[in-house]
């Protein structure tokens, strides 16, 4: 794979990275680098003292991250950070991270423009690719093996839980019907004949939301590194987390709040921050970026 790809520029950049209010000589952990857009902005406001943690599931996305990294760190000589990147996923954070040593910690969930700009990666239902959908391309489940393999009753129940597909009883008897399935647009297909259109949407989106969802494990990772995250940060520390879907910033919102009550957090963005027009239309993806920054409190150290 090559790794002389275009700079990316991520959603809600200059934002993020303000809210995290780094520190040149701080600790900070980047948990989804992508291709390493967000990582490299740290980077590059840290000091030779300074250290930053990275991590991704994705081979390939830690590939062109730690190609990215390592140009940065060439450019800037003796006064660049040390970087450490760990090919797992961030629910695994707290293995590699000492208590209360980070400065700062953000994760920018969902997948990324590699996975969608990718046909053979088989996030998209826009091109025509095999269903595979997994982050992690050595383990687990693809999505064909999901469509093909469970029944109808549960199939529904999961595109109904992560994707909010009202007509996912509708959807999974098609899926069912239509088997067997190999393809993103044989899936599309099967999903738009089963429901009528929808208006500025694909009538398959909430259906291939569910099944990468589901094949990734992706809420329970974000409980996961809610979870660990208090344990990790200094007092004072930002965490920092940017959602694009219902589900994934319901979680972000309410473990927030959970933890304010519970004396862990100051809630930075009573909020979420959004994109401007600008971004927008520079980068339609961030039209769903949210936002949420939280402080860790002072009196939450030994938590």
């Amino acid at each position: 794979m090559t790794v002389s790809k275009p700079r990316h520029v991520p959603v809600l950049y200059q934002v993020t990275l303000d809210s995290l209010r780094i520190r040149p000589d701080g600790t900070y952990a980047d948990c989804t680098l992508g291709m390493g857009g967000h990582a490299e902005g740290i980077l590059r406001r840290l000091g030779p003292k300074g250290r930053l943690i990275g991590f991704d599931r994705d081979p390939e996305a830690l590939e062109l991250a730690t190609a990215r990294l390592e140009q940065v760190r060439e450019e800037l000589g003796s006064e660049a950070a040390e970087v450490r990147l760990i090919g797992e996923a961030f629910s695994s954070i707290a293995r590699h991270v000492e208590p209360g040593t980070l400065d700062g910690l953000l994760a920018d969930f969902g997948a990324s423009s590699l996975h969608f700009d990718e046909a053979r990666r088989g996030f998209s239902f826009q091109a025509e690719g095999p269903l595979d959908m997994r982050m992690d391309t050595r383990s687990g489940p693809t999505a064909e093996q999901v469509v093909n393999e469970m029944d109808e009753r549960e199939l529904a129940n999961l595109i109904y839980e992560y994707g909010e597909e009202r007509r996912s009883r509708t959807v999974a008897r098609a899926i069912v019907r239509g088997r067997p399935i190999a393809t993103t647009m044989q899936l599309a297909r099967i999903v738009a004949s089963a429901v009528p259109p929808i208006k500025y949407m694909h009538p398959a989106t909430r259906t291939f939301q569910a099944l990468r969802i589901y094949v990734n494990r992706e809420l329970e990772e974000i409980k996961e590194l809610f979870e660990a995250a208090p344990k990790l940060l200094k007092p004072s520390a930002r965490l920092a987390v940017i959602s694009f879907h219902s589900l994934e910033d319901r979680i972000a919102k309410d473990s927030l709040r959970d933890g304010a009550k519970n004396g862990i957090w100051n809630i930075v963005t009573k909020k979420p921050l959004t994109a401007d027009e600008e971004e927008i239309r520079s980068n339609p993806r961030s039209r769903s970026a949210k936002l949420r920054v939280a402080e860790k409190q002072l009196l939450a150290a030994s938590f």
